[in-house]
């Protein structure tokens, strides 16, 4: 689509719903998510057939959990949403992320007693390791200390890099290798925090009909820092991330 008011012609920038991607080939490989990567690959030999991946919004986990749950053709399940049992019989395995914020502590037992007695392997996911889960009922407290938990670790530099590069590649966002750089070397050192920085880029040069200037970028920092001086911001809480249904595609 064009416009051509001013004798020229230039792209329109058109919103659209952005959708994270869970495929395979979007999965960026790194020593943070190795031992995760190890444990989901070898299924058959978790501990009671249960195993719960944990770490920092925006580390891997739910991309971890989808592609586990399309191998295994897992039931994929929301936490904050379970109030009540699902239907298991056509489901030969069971995944829930975000575990740790179901509202429900006896629904979310009952499941893991059902899914221990079927013989379905359990994944659950959450911010800490379950042991740490704010829980009231024994039992389920019990049988969440018993879990092999194990971490997706904090994203080392090349991985941040390579996230950078594809947050901004799938809004179609062009920054050169040294403002990437810049903007890598200021920004906190969360996964979160870049797909929030890429979110707020691409709103900016929406708004201006261009591409993304240092300008822009400099402000997205300044702004970042005050916010994270103010009032104590933190771009590896959730709460802080994505909440635009805006991205954009040049037609």
């Amino acid at each position: 689509m064009t416009a051509e008011g001013d004798g020229s012609t230039r792209q329109l920038a058109l919103p659209f719903a952005y959708v994270p991607r869970f495929r395979v080939e979007d999965f960026i490989a790194a020593p943070s998510n190795e031992e995760a990567q190890a444990w989901l690959a070898r299924t058959a030999h978790w501990p009671a057939g249960r195993l719960a991946l944990y770490g920092e919004a925006g580390c891997g986990k739910t991309h971890l959990l989808q592609l586990w749950a399309e191998r295994n053709g897992a039931l994929l399940l929301d936490g904050p949403l379970l109030r009540r049992l699902p239907e298991l019989a056509g489901s030969p395995a069971i995944a829930i992320d975000d575990a740790d914020a179901a509202p429900d502590e006896t629904t979310l037992l009952h499941l893991m007693n059902l899914a221990a007695e079927m013989r379905r392997p359990l994944l659950l996911v959450g911010r800490t390791p379950p042991a740490r889960w704010r829980v009231t009922l024994p039992d389920l407290a019990s049988r969440l200390r018993a879990m092999t938990a194990v971490a997706v670790k904090p994203a080392e530099d090349p991985l941040l890099r390579a996230l950078l590069a594809r947050l901004l590649s799938d809004r179609q966002l062009v920054l050169g290798e040294s403002l990437q750089d810049w903007l890598l070397a200021r920004l906190p050192r969360h996964p979160a925090a870049l797909r929030e920085a890429a979110a707020r880029l691409d709103r900016q040069a929406l708004a201006a009909g261009g591409r993304v200037t240092r300008a822009m970028a400099a402000s997205l920092v300044e702004t970042i820092e005050e916010n994270g001086a103010e009032e104590g911001c933190d771009l590896s809480n959730k709460s802080f991330q994505e909440h635009s249904p805006n991205d954009r595609v040049l037609l």
